[in-house]
């Protein structure tokens, strides 16, 4: 029989897919058990508002009608926030899609792309599932080396460099003005790709109006979603700013439906619901200190984090860093608590865990101990 392989591009056969969390279902299914709680996909653990569910039981009277393929009303939802044009504004199947969009609109084989080491594992993919060439730069305690980014930019001519803030899965943060003396020492002839994606969970004395530095940068593009804090992850709906220029070439390379009916409605009644992101931020903040302080007793090394997710290292030294990490996420399954192993952002001894709530911290909590005392 013929490899049907071989009919695709060698850049598509090399892509190690990426692997998303199993869902709780399954797991259960798999090991026998009930009542696992499920901290590997920094998902919202409040759910979503009220307001978005409401919202989305009034828009399946619809369902049977395509969407708006312009988002007309998400979009101008948007506008009104942040003070963009409506023609700065892209709509995408979760942030996932803005980042492959910008990929597959501005780059082709031979040219290159610049990403941290340990950052969002879709750089490396969106970039190579076009054939264009991924260059990670070292990182620095954890998170980017912007200089070193520039220089590797600038030095092989990559055509675009993607940014997380904070930075998944490791949660380290760039301040504003490290971010602008970067963009602006850039030439403009380089493209940077801001993925937000846990914008929402930065403190009030971090945060900062990357949306306003589009006027400066017309080589920017913003990236944010409904995924995190808004608690629209199953319904996948992101977004992005940019020049309208660039935000016109995302857009010829969209589908024309590529978010449904449910998200739009969603989200536009999310954006209007600034108690549900503030109640999940106050929770976020409880947890991360219940979830942090507990580690430091055991004695366990963790990246102070600006997301909702803290990674942490496994110490086992009879074993190599992946065998123990692993072992203790196998260990964690067995106990009814999923978490994430990072080793395929070249982090082999550590573990992710997504902050949840203040139960399921402490049943995280409990099972750790639990396995540390087994040993």
């Amino acid at each position: 029989m013929m490899d049907y392989t071989q009919l695709a591009p060698a850049y598509i056969r090399a892509i190690a897919p990426y692997q998303p969390g199993k869902p709780i279902s399954e797991l259960e299914r798999e090991l026998g058990i009930s009542g696992i709680v499920k901290l590997a996909s920094n998902e919202n653990p409040l759910g979503c508002s009220p307001k978005a569910m409401a919202a989305m039981q009034e828009a399946l009277k619809t369902i049977a009608l395509y969407p708006d393929g312009n988002g007309f009303a998400l979009k101008d939802a948007l506008v009104q926030r942040y003070g963009v044009a409506h023609d700065q504004v892209v709509l995408g199947n979760g942030s996932n899609d803005m980042l492959e969009l910008a990929a597959r609109a501005f780059l082709t084989v031979g040219d290159k792309a610049v990403y941290s080491d340990h950052a969002f594992a879709v750089y490396p993919l969106a970039t190579q599932a076009v054939g264009a060439t991924g260059v990670s730069v070292e990182a620095q305690n954890f998170g980017h080396d912007l200089e070193a980014m520039r220089a590797a930019a600038v030095g092989q001519g990559a055509k675009m460099i993607f940014i997380a803030n904070p930075n998944n899965p490791t949660g380290t943060f760039l301040s504003a003005a490290a971010l602008l003396d970067f963009l602006r020492a850039l030439p403009a002839n380089i493209l940077v790709v801001l993925d937000e994606a846990y914008n929402e969970y930065l403190p009030q004395e971090n945060r900062y109006d990357s949306v306003a530095w589009l006027k400066e940068f017309p080589n920017l593009i913003v990236s944010r979603t409904f995924s995190k804090a808004y608690g629209l992850a199953g319904l996948r709906v992101g977004y992005a700013f940019a020049h309208a220029q660039v935000a016109d070439m995302l857009n010829r390379v969209r589908q024309p439906f590529n978010v449904n009916s449910v998200a739009q409605a969603a989200a536009v009644a999310a954006l209007q619901d600034e108690d549900f992101v503030q109640r999940t931020n106050e929770l976020n903040r409880r947890g991360m200190a219940q979830v942090t302080a507990e580690l430091s007793r055991l004695g366990l090394e963790y990246i102070p984090s600006f997301g909702n997710f803290a990674s942490f290292k496994i110490a086992q030294p009879a074993l190599s860093k992946a065998e123990r990490a692993m072992a203790v996420y196998r260990r964690l399954l067995e106990l009814g608590v999923i978490v994430r192993p990072i080793a395929n952002y070249d982090m082999p001894g550590w573990l992710r865990v997504s902050i949840g709530l203040e139960k399921e911290n402490e049943k995280f909590l409990s099972a750790l101990k639990q396995i540390l005392g087994e040993q």
